[in-house]
């Protein structure tokens, strides 16, 4: 039997205890405090094990650069030298399963693995958004010599909390005061590829599927008495009071909440509490401000929520639960991707009935782009949304056009200053239902933050244009993006009228029933051919919406205030194949598909809307078509390319052949004559 080999884990600690010993630094061994913050965030995180107690770092360091800012140091270290790092198939740290769950195998194993596992703790329970983490092992030469491995990778919001490796090092002198800020540049120059980026977002949103499943099923089967709004409420409400404010308002702790029961002191008043401050740093209105605390006290101040079981009060249990399962999620930086899991689950907990479900569905985060750019947002656009569900078209918005600003912008104070604007000023949403208004608030507020001008009114009766921002001003919109509720007035053909009307310029780029333009809003589309022009008709899969709507939807868009005319050339595209394949298998790792050349398709699309027929490459000639449509009718939009009928020689070959063989096969079967007698 071969003898098997030894683990060189003590010599590994040693020789890199020297190192940071020699370096002068101030480490913490595996016992040691480090920080308050940085120890309980590793208390409080599922161990390596997924069990409760405390992640023990090997070494741990709190290094500061030369712009006073603290970058968390975490090592693990093992004894063996194919235990440094178990990558998956795509090249990432392998640290989830297949089924997204924590593969605590390969985190208990390896070093590096080891070392983003309580990276990940720090991203999802403090206030520090950029880790270094490191993993070391090695073996002995034949003298006796250890020779390290090392592993060095930075985790942070910017790669989502995956881990990028930094480098090859031999040693850690990278970590010397004289080093230091040369080796923070070195991170700082990392960047992902779009591929890469794609890869790691794909996978997060797997794991906040996995997590909002979870805890979904936990507040229903556990926690009695909680509606679906108020599921909703207590989860936006424990979302704002984690926030934080950098140096002013202190994130919610799960250790904040006591479970008392007097007034002014229960959980639900300091949850409350907390929001208020929140929301008066982030200089929300105080209007506005007031509506969504009263909105959330419905909820977070009543008896029952407050009454203390076994010493918990319902509020607690349920506010850990939340931070637990998603506060890695909103503390590394929401995308338009993940806040549309999050809200896709949240109105599926609001029980609507199937046609009021319909009037709320999701745009999904691909098709919201695609109407964006439609639209023609850029970085000095003002967009606007005159139904807004849970913001994910603004949202979308925001995000072209903060690309488009850093793309132009080459001055670092000009562009923090663009974007400040953009956020504050660029964007206005008017959304009715209450419950639903709630969620675009959180949504603009995480995505840093867009709330400014997010209104709960009618849009159609209860809003004329204007907005606050210290006066009331016309809000100067130049661009309209919508997903109308469907059950409206021609279809949501009335949003679509009444937020154009108010318009002077732009464009305006609509995803609704495709009804709408086949007659179901003939008078209205009527009215707004008079003073707008129709660029495009663009039907959409059948299939768009799985598992919320099987609609048929077409994307309609406008040039504003041009009246239509008669010759007027309208690109008709014929968009059912967009070159993804959809399906809704709750447990399919990835229900989207690129099967044939979406990407591309989505890209070719722009082009022929913006520049017609020339940029006609992968879409056949009987998917796109330029033809015209009657402005006094209302009722034509939805065209596609005529069939041409006149036969030719190949088609009359055809059909001889055709008539021949079913004459030939009607014989036969007719025949009653025995065969052989056939031919006689």
């Amino acid at each position: 039997m071969a003898k098997s080999t030894q683990s060189i884990e003590p010599n590994i600690a040693d020789l890199v205890n020297g190192w940071l010993k020699s370096y002068q630094l101030d480490y913490k061994l595996e016992q040691e405090p480090l920080n308050d913050e940085i120890d309980k965030a590793l208390k409080d995180y599922f161990t390596k094990n997924g069990g409760a107690g405390a992640n023990r770092p090997d070494a741990k360091l709190l290094l500061q650069d030369k712009n006073l800012d603290y970058y968390p140091i975490l090592i693990e270290y093992k004894g063996y030298p194919d235990k440094l790092v178990k990558k998956d198939s795509e090249g990432n740290v392998e640290n989830r399963t297949a089924k997204n769950e924590p593969h605590f195998k390969n985190i208990n194993t390896f070093a590096v693995n080891g070392a983003i596992h309580y990276a990940n703790a720090l991203l999802h329970h403090t206030s520090f958004t950029d880790i270094i983490a490191i993993g070391v092992t090695g073996e002995k030469d034949n003298k006796g010599n250890v020779i390290p491995k090392i592993g060095v990778y930075y985790v942070a919001k910017a790669n989502l909390g995956a881990g990028q490796e930094v480098a090859q090092f031999t040693d850690l002198s990278f970590l010397k005061k004289e080093n230091f800020d040369a080796f923070v540049q070195q991170v700082k120059n990392l960047s992902l590829s779009p591929e890469e980026f794609e890869r790691i977002k794909q996978q997060r949103e797997q794991e906040i599927d996995a997590s909002l499943t979870k805890l979904n099923n936990d507040i229903y089967e556990n926690e009695k008495g909680l509606g679906e709004n108020d599921r909703v409420y207590l989860v936006a409400a424990a979302i704002i009071a984690t926030l934080g404010v950098a140096g002013k308002v202190a994130p919610l702790e799960k250790s904040d909440l006591k479970s008392s029961p007097e007034i002014g002191n229960r959980d639900g008043d300091i949850v409350i509490r907390k929001i208020q401050a929140f929301l008066k740093e982030r200089d929300l209105a105080e209007d506005k401000r007031e509506l969504i605390v009263r909105t959330l006290s419905n909820t977070l101040l009543t008896d029952n929520i407050n009454k203390a079981t076994n010493g918990k009060s319902q509020l607690k249990r349920v506010f850990t639960k939340i931070v637990d399962d998603l506060g890695i999620y909103y503390k590394i930086g929401l995308t338009t991707d993940f806040t549309g899991k999050l809200f896709n689950e949240m109105y599926a907990w609001l029980g609507f009935s199937q046609d009021k479900l319909n009037d709320v569905v999701l745009t999904p985060s691909y098709v919201a782009t695609l109407l964006v750019k439609l639209a023609r947002v850029s970085k000095d656009s003002y967009v606007w949304d005159f139904a807004t569900g849970s913001a994910g078209l603004l949202v979308a918005a925001m995000n072209e056009m903060l690309a488009d600003a850093k793309e132009n912008i080459t001055s670092p104070d000009e562009l923090r200053a663009k974007e400040v604007h953009i956020k504050a000023k660029q964007l206005l949403g008017v959304e009715l239902l209450p419950s639903v208004y709630i969620l675009a608030v959180l949504n603009m507020i995480m995505m840093g933050d867009g709330s400014s001008n997010i209104l709960n009114k009618d849009s159609l009766t209860d809003f004329d244009g204007h907005y606050l921002l210290g006066e009331k001003i016309k809000f100067p919109a130049d661009a309209f993006v919508l997903n109308p509720p469907y059950s409206a007035q021609g279809n949501g053909m009335i949003f679509v009228e009444t937020a154009l009307n108010m318009m002077q310029k732009g464009y305006a780029a609509i995803i609704i029933q495709g009804s709408a333009g086949s007659g179901k809003a003939k008078e209205i589309n009527q009215r707004i051919l008079e003073h707008h022009t129709l660029v495009a008709s663009i039907k959409m899969p059948i299939d768009l919406f799985i598992g919320k709507s099987s609609v048929q939807t077409n994307i309609y868009v406008f040039k504003v205030g041009e009246k239509h005319q008669k010759e007027e050339i309208v690109k008709f595209i014929d968009f059912s194949n967009d070159g993804y394949s959809r399906s809704d298998r709750k447990n399919s790792k990835n229900n989207l598909k690129d099967t044939n050349q979406a990407k591309e398709r989505y890209a070719e699309l722009l082009k022929l809307v913006r520049f017609g027929k020339s940029q006609l490459h992968i879409f056949t000639e009987k998917e796109y078509y330029e033809g015209t449509i009657d402005p006094k009718n209302g009722a034509d939009w939805n065209q596609s390319a005529p069939i041409d009928t006149i036969p030719t020689l190949a088609d009359f070959k055809k059909t001889v052949a055709d008539y021949l063989a079913w004459e030939v096969t009607s014989l036969l079967k007719k025949q009653t004559i025995p065969d052989e007698y056939l031919g006689k």
